[in-house]
């Protein structure tokens, strides 16, 4: 198998450790101090085990599991028509980047809003915040006129959500599964594996697809959870990502997607794992009171157009007409079995077609990856790449900007190499970004990359949920979506430029070859600074002290 050798740790996507059978370790979390949770559980585990304590909790057998398909794309619907009449060619499908979080969030509440016969949601994180709370008001309120709304969610971080889950459920229409659920200890995150010590191996295996589809004609797809600091509305902490509106031949392939997942003996409806006391209609009024008060971007909150110089997506759908860009494209997704699989490979698989096109890459490969990791072989294919004389612009979290500093050790290890390789790379700035202001409006909140994104020859472009690591070629299932189309190729990359000479530093060798510094140009001003930009001086010492301290394999 051919594994991509960059490896990255996504903020706020994922939230724990384990070591891969690669030899690597991807750390990875979703909230503050997850990776102290997760090992303590592990410890937790460790102890249960060597004492036989600990009750082992197991899912239940002969689940009903009714299958249901997604409904075919039809003119009988508003966004069904509007789609069809938008599209040059019925081989072709239509694409909106959206790189500002406010559009992002309002694009999924209006297709909820304008939906008719079903939504279809699909999420790795669904958060009991503003933002996730806001979004199931909307999706209850469309189940309330006779959409069929289907739900499912990775169990891994549903800890405390259940009454939430289970209040949704109650309304008529709705239907809300789980991917690979914990059968017990549902209160806590730790609780959950100590509940069932025996079942590590099944349960380390995560969904990590987000997708969002509305009458079977319109979606979103890429790299955004539903939580508040994917779409700027956290006070501590947000980060830069992006998702892209769909619509055309490529919906279809996604609704199979969901299909393939929902119907999955994997996935287990939520009464089966959880049950309440509360009757129906009690259920319904803790909702009521739970998401009566919540906000999002609305009219006049919204500007009036983003980094792309695009609208509102409502404003088209109010033309009955979109404007989009119209390429050939086809979707991947990991099978659900995977997490049940050996290697965990498939030919099919997202990870393997991203890979081949970037072996075939004639000049160029841009990526965008929030944590960077590069092993030997890594090393060796950049190497090789640059040989054949492929530049490679990478982008990535500085010191200041990441949230994991023991990974950061492992990056820093590579910095030179990478550098005498001759690829261009860059770390993203807490500080500049803020000052920029093209990527979103930061506050007082430490500003983080999210992003999964790579660009080819800035002809092919690939944007999905796949993390570059071992994670993601083993363990979690990903999809994601490539796109043949220069445009579009452009357009990320004249994204990625904006973060890379605006929000971001140029990391680079001195002169003489002896240091790394850090280049930044304001005002065609250059500043070069020689030590970790925008970082404190406990945080570099902390990092000197790790670095001889974390073996690579535990990183």
């Amino acid at each position: 198998m051919i594994v991509l050798p960059i490896h990255h740790v996504s903020a706020k996507a994922e939230r724990f450790s384990t070591v891969r059978r690669s030899g690597l370790v991807s750390c990875v979390h979703d909230k503050p101090y997850a990776e102290k949770m997760w090992g303590a559980a592990r410890a937790f585990l460790v102890v249960a085990g060597a004492l036989g304590i600990g009750a082992c909790a197991s899912l239940p057998e002969h689940v009903v599991r009714t299958e249901s398909s997604a409904v075919e794309p039809t003119r009988e619907t508003t966004l069904g028509r509007i789609a069809t009449d938008s599209s040059p060619a019925e081989e072709l499908s239509g694409f909106r980047l959206m790189p500002i979080g406010s559009y992002a969030l309002n694009t999924r509440i209006v297709l909820a809003r304008k939906a008719e016969r079903t939504l279809d949601l699909q999420y790795y994180l669904v958060a009991d915040d503003e933002t996730g709370r806001y979004l199931l008001r909307a999706v209850r309120d469309a189940a309330l006129r006779g959409v069929r709304v289907r739900l499912l969610v990775d169990d891994l971080y549903t800890s405390g959500e259940d009454s939430l889950f289970l209040a949704l459920a109650s309304y008529p229409n709705v239907q809300i599964r789980l991917f690979n659920p914990f059968p017990g200890g549902r209160s806590g995150f730790v609780t959950r594996f100590a509940a069932s010590p025996l079942e590590f191996s099944r349960l380390e295996h995560r969904m990590h697809n987000k997708l969002f589809i509305a009458d079977g004609a319109m979606a979103v797809a890429g790299g955004r959870n539903m939580a508040d600091e994917y779409f700027m509305r956290s006070s501590v902490e947000n980060f830069v990502d992006l998702d892209a509106f769909v619509c055309g031949a490529v919906v279809p392939q996604l609704s199979d997607i969901f299909d393939d997942y929902w119907n999955s003996p994997y996935v287990y409806p939520l009464e089966s794992i959880v049950t309440s006391n509360h009757s129906p209609k009690a259920l319904q009024a803790e909702f009521e009171e739970r998401t009566r008060l919540v906000t999002g971007p609305e009219g006049d909150a919204l500007p009036a157009t983003d980094t792309l110089g695009y609208g509102p997506l409502a404003d088209d759908l109010e033309r009955g007409r979109l404007g989009l860009i119209w390429a050939p494209a086809f979707a991947y997704a990991d099978v659900p079995s995977k997490i049940a699989m050996e290697s965990g490979f498939d030919a099919d698989s997202v990870q393997y077609n991203l890979i081949e096109l970037m072996r075939k890459a004639k000049s160029e490969v841009q990526i965008s990856s929030p944590y960077l990791i590069p092993g030997p072989s890594g090393m060796d294919m950049i190497r090789e790449d640059r040989k054949r004389g492929v530049s490679i612009k990478i982008l990535t979290n500085s010191l200041a900007a990441t949230d994991e500093l023991v990974v950061h050790t492992g990056y820093s290890r590579y910095r030179r190499a990478m550098l005498e390789a001759g690829v261009e790379l860059s770390e993203l700035s807490p500080d500049r970004i803020k000052r920029a202001k093209r990527l979103g409006m930061f506050g007082t909140s430490i500003g983080r990359l999210h992003a999964k994104l790579a660009v080819i020859d800035r002809q092919t472009l690939f944007i999905g949920s796949m993390n570059f690591d071992p994670r993601s070629a083993h363990e979690n299932t990903e999809l994601g979506i490539i796109i043949e189309s220069q445009p579009l190729a452009k357009e990320v990359a004249r994204l990625l430029e904006i973060a890379r000479y605006q929000s971001a530093y140029r990391v680079q060798l001195s002169k003489d070859k002896s240091a790394i510094e850090w280049l930044a140009i304001e005002n065609d001003n250059p500043t070069i600074l020689h030590e970790e930009p925008d970082s404190s001086f406990w945080q570099r010492l902390e990092l000197e002290l790790l670095n001889p301290l974390a073996p690579e394999e535990l990183l």
